[in-house]
Protein backbone atom coordinates (compact mmCIF):
# COMPACT_ATOMS: atom_id res chain seq x y z
CA UNK A 1 0.00 0.00 0.00
CA UNK A 2 1.36 3.24 -1.12
CA UNK A 3 0.59 6.57 1.18
CA UNK A 4 -2.11 8.33 -0.40
CA UNK A 5 -2.71 11.01 2.07
CA UNK A 6 -1.04 14.64 2.21
CA UNK A 7 1.18 14.23 4.70
CA UNK A 8 1.79 17.90 6.41
CA UNK A 9 -0.36 19.65 4.33
CA UNK A 10 -2.48 21.98 6.28
CA UNK A 11 -6.25 21.84 6.32
CA UNK A 12 -7.73 24.77 4.74
CA UNK A 13 -12.30 24.81 5.13
CA UNK A 14 -15.23 27.15 6.10
CA UNK A 15 -16.62 26.70 9.24
CA UNK A 16 -20.55 26.64 8.85
CA UNK A 17 -23.02 26.13 12.18
CA UNK A 18 -26.28 24.81 12.39
CA UNK A 19 -28.64 26.98 14.21
CA UNK A 20 -30.11 24.78 16.49
CA UNK A 21 -31.65 1.84 19.82
CA UNK A 22 -30.14 0.30 16.88
CA UNK A 23 -27.51 2.35 15.18
CA UNK A 24 -28.70 0.60 11.59
CA UNK A 25 -32.49 1.74 12.25
CA UNK A 26 -31.68 4.81 12.90
CA UNK A 27 -29.58 5.24 9.75
CA UNK A 28 -32.18 3.81 7.74
CA UNK A 29 -35.07 5.68 9.15
CA UNK A 30 -36.11 9.31 10.54
CA UNK A 31 -35.15 10.44 13.86
CA UNK A 32 -38.94 10.23 14.10
CA UNK A 33 -38.95 6.96 13.90
CA UNK A 34 -36.36 5.82 16.34
CA UNK A 35 -37.46 3.72 19.09
CA UNK A 36 -35.27 5.56 21.15
CA UNK A 37 -35.33 9.39 20.23
CA UNK A 38 -33.36 10.71 23.66
CA UNK A 39 -30.28 8.59 22.02
CA UNK A 40 -30.19 11.48 19.16
CA UNK A 41 -28.22 14.20 20.13
CA UNK A 42 -29.12 15.94 16.69
CA UNK A 43 -30.25 14.89 13.35
CA UNK A 44 -30.46 16.56 9.41
CA UNK A 45 -31.85 15.12 6.60
CA UNK A 46 -31.27 18.32 4.52
CA UNK A 47 -34.95 18.77 3.52
CA UNK A 48 -35.27 21.94 4.87
CA UNK A 49 -32.88 25.01 3.33
CA UNK A 50 -33.43 26.78 6.61
CA UNK A 51 -31.98 24.13 8.91
CA UNK A 52 -28.86 26.34 9.70
CA UNK A 53 -26.25 25.08 7.69
CA UNK A 54 -24.62 27.89 6.02
CA UNK A 55 -24.47 27.76 1.92
CA UNK A 56 -21.18 28.90 -0.16
CA UNK A 57 -20.22 30.15 -2.88
CA UNK A 58 -16.89 30.43 -4.64
CA UNK A 59 -14.96 29.51 -7.55
CA UNK A 60 -13.11 27.05 -5.20
CA UNK A 61 -16.03 25.44 -3.64
CA UNK A 62 -19.66 25.55 -3.33
CA UNK A 63 -21.37 23.66 -0.61
CA UNK A 64 -25.32 24.36 -0.63
CA UNK A 65 -28.57 22.24 -0.41
CA UNK A 66 -29.67 20.19 -3.15
CA UNK A 67 -32.86 18.36 -3.18
CA UNK A 68 -32.69 17.01 -0.10
CA UNK A 69 -29.01 16.55 0.19
CA UNK A 70 -25.72 19.09 1.52
CA UNK A 71 -23.57 19.11 -1.62
CA UNK A 72 -19.70 20.03 -1.47
CA UNK A 73 -18.62 21.03 -5.55
CA UNK A 74 -14.47 21.59 -4.26
CA UNK A 75 -12.76 23.23 -7.20
CA UNK A 76 -9.39 23.72 -5.39
CA UNK A 77 -6.72 20.53 -6.19
CA UNK A 78 -5.43 19.50 -2.71
CA UNK A 79 -7.54 21.12 -0.20
CA UNK A 80 -10.34 19.92 2.17
CA UNK A 81 -13.42 22.06 3.28
CA UNK A 82 -15.56 21.22 5.65
CA UNK A 83 -19.12 22.18 7.67
CA UNK A 84 -19.27 22.14 11.21
CA UNK A 85 -22.80 21.78 13.40
CA UNK A 86 -21.53 24.30 15.82
CA UNK A 87 -22.17 22.30 19.02
CA UNK A 88 -19.70 20.55 21.72
CA UNK A 89 -19.68 16.92 22.56
CA UNK A 90 -17.45 14.69 24.05
CA UNK A 91 -18.30 10.80 23.83
CA UNK A 92 -20.32 10.94 20.74
CA UNK A 93 -21.17 8.45 17.68
CA UNK A 94 -21.48 9.88 14.43
CA UNK A 95 -23.16 8.33 11.53
CA UNK A 96 -23.92 9.91 7.56
CA UNK A 97 -24.61 8.43 4.15
CA UNK A 98 -22.03 10.14 1.34
CA UNK A 99 -22.05 9.73 -2.67
CA UNK A 100 -19.77 10.58 -5.29
CA UNK A 101 -21.79 12.68 -8.09
CA UNK A 102 -19.44 14.05 -10.00
CA UNK A 103 -15.39 13.91 -10.61
CA UNK A 104 -12.29 12.24 -9.61
CA UNK A 105 -12.71 9.17 -7.71
CA UNK A 106 -9.50 9.83 -6.07
CA UNK A 107 -10.85 12.09 -3.33
CA UNK A 108 -11.39 11.99 0.21
CA UNK A 109 -14.65 12.61 2.18
CA UNK A 110 -16.41 11.84 5.45
CA UNK A 111 -16.55 12.75 9.31
CA UNK A 112 -15.27 15.03 11.96
CA UNK A 113 -15.25 14.98 15.44
CA UNK A 114 -13.48 16.76 18.73
CA UNK A 115 -13.26 19.79 16.12
CA UNK A 116 -11.10 22.23 18.06
CA UNK A 117 -10.06 24.70 15.75
CA UNK A 118 -9.26 24.47 11.59
CA UNK A 119 -5.56 23.18 12.99
CA UNK A 120 -6.76 20.87 15.38
CA UNK A 121 -9.81 17.72 14.88
CA UNK A 122 -10.35 14.02 14.03
CA UNK A 123 -11.46 13.07 10.80
CA UNK A 124 -12.84 9.51 9.79
CA UNK A 125 -12.26 9.89 5.94
CA UNK A 126 -12.78 7.05 2.67
CA UNK A 127 -11.88 8.21 -1.02
CA UNK A 128 -14.57 7.16 -3.80
CA UNK A 129 -11.35 4.38 -5.07
CA UNK A 130 -11.58 2.57 -2.15
CA UNK A 131 -9.14 4.10 0.31
CA UNK A 132 -9.73 5.08 3.81
CA UNK A 133 -8.59 5.30 7.46
CA UNK A 134 -8.68 7.80 10.97
CA UNK A 135 -6.34 10.86 10.73
CA UNK A 136 -5.45 13.37 13.23
CA UNK A 137 -4.97 16.78 12.49
CA UNK A 138 -2.59 18.68 15.15
CA UNK A 139 -1.32 22.14 14.56
CA UNK A 140 -2.12 22.12 10.69
CA UNK A 141 0.18 18.57 10.06
CA UNK A 142 -1.76 15.67 8.67
CA UNK A 143 -0.99 12.39 10.42
CA UNK A 144 -2.99 8.98 9.56
CA UNK A 145 -3.76 7.13 13.11
CA UNK A 146 -4.81 3.74 11.81
CA UNK A 147 -1.43 3.16 9.85
CA UNK A 148 1.64 4.32 9.22
CA UNK A 149 1.47 3.72 5.20
CA UNK A 150 -1.56 6.30 4.52
CA UNK A 151 -5.05 5.71 3.90
CA UNK A 152 -5.23 2.21 3.52
CA UNK A 153 -7.43 -0.12 1.09
CA UNK A 154 -10.92 -1.18 2.37
CA UNK A 155 -13.31 -3.87 0.27
CA UNK A 156 -15.91 -2.60 2.44
CA UNK A 157 -16.06 0.59 0.80
CA UNK A 158 -18.06 0.86 -1.95
CA UNK A 159 -15.86 2.46 -5.06
CA UNK A 160 -16.93 4.78 -7.96
CA UNK A 161 -19.97 6.74 -8.15
CA UNK A 162 -21.97 5.30 -5.41
CA UNK A 163 -23.24 5.79 -1.94
CA UNK A 164 -21.22 4.90 1.28
CA UNK A 165 -22.89 4.64 5.03
CA UNK A 166 -19.72 6.08 7.05
CA UNK A 167 -20.28 5.88 11.49
CA UNK A 168 -17.58 7.61 13.67
CA UNK A 169 -17.50 6.88 17.20
CA UNK A 170 -15.33 9.05 19.25
CA UNK A 171 -15.91 7.20 22.58
CA UNK A 172 -12.92 8.28 25.60
CA UNK A 173 -9.42 8.03 23.96
CA UNK A 174 -10.95 5.39 21.44
CA UNK A 175 -11.88 6.48 17.86
CA UNK A 176 -13.55 3.89 15.84
CA UNK A 177 -13.97 3.83 11.78
CA UNK A 178 -16.92 2.34 10.83
CA UNK A 179 -18.12 1.92 6.81
CA UNK A 180 -21.25 -0.29 5.35
CA UNK A 181 -21.29 -1.38 8.50
CA UNK A 182 -18.08 -3.32 8.63
CA UNK A 183 -15.01 -2.22 10.71
CA UNK A 184 -12.48 -0.31 9.23
CA UNK A 185 -9.97 0.72 11.48
CA UNK A 186 -9.76 1.46 15.59
CA UNK A 187 -7.31 3.30 17.14
CA UNK A 188 -6.82 5.43 20.59
CA UNK A 189 -5.28 8.71 20.95
CA UNK A 190 -5.65 11.49 22.95
CA UNK A 191 -5.21 14.65 22.36
CA UNK A 192 -8.57 16.15 21.93
CA UNK A 193 -11.72 14.89 24.28
CA UNK A 194 -14.52 17.53 23.18
CA UNK A 195 -15.41 19.24 20.55
CA UNK A 196 -17.67 20.21 17.41
CA UNK A 197 -18.69 17.88 14.90
CA UNK A 198 -19.16 18.19 10.71
CA UNK A 199 -18.54 16.90 7.36
CA UNK A 200 -15.23 17.26 5.27
CA UNK A 201 -14.73 16.75 1.51
CA UNK A 202 -11.37 17.24 -0.65
CA UNK A 203 -9.43 16.31 -3.60
CA UNK A 204 -5.86 15.87 -4.42
CA UNK A 205 -4.83 16.78 -8.24
CA UNK A 206 -7.45 16.81 -9.94
CA UNK A 207 -10.30 19.02 -9.00
CA UNK A 208 -13.78 19.22 -9.82
CA UNK A 209 -15.54 16.52 -6.95
CA UNK A 210 -19.32 16.59 -6.20
CA UNK A 211 -20.35 14.59 -2.77
CA UNK A 212 -23.59 14.50 -1.67
CA UNK A 213 -24.16 14.45 2.22
CA UNK A 214 -27.29 12.89 3.76
CA UNK A 215 -28.93 12.08 6.64
CA UNK A 216 -26.32 13.26 9.37
CA UNK A 217 -26.68 11.69 13.07
CA UNK A 218 -25.26 12.42 16.30
CA UNK A 219 -26.11 9.86 18.80
CA UNK A 220 -25.05 8.98 22.30
CA UNK A 221 -22.29 5.79 22.19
Amino acid sequence: MFNRFRTGLIAIGFLFFLSGCNLIKQIETSALAARDAGSILFYDDFSDSASGWRQWSSPEAVIHYQNGVLAFLINQANYDYWSLAGKNFTDVTLAVEAELINGPTDNDFGLICRFQDEYNFYAFLISSDGYGGIVKVKDGIYQVLSSQNGLEFGKMISQGYTRNQLRADCVGPRLTLIVNQQKFAEVEDTDFSMGDVGLLAGVYQTPGVEIHFDNFYVIKP
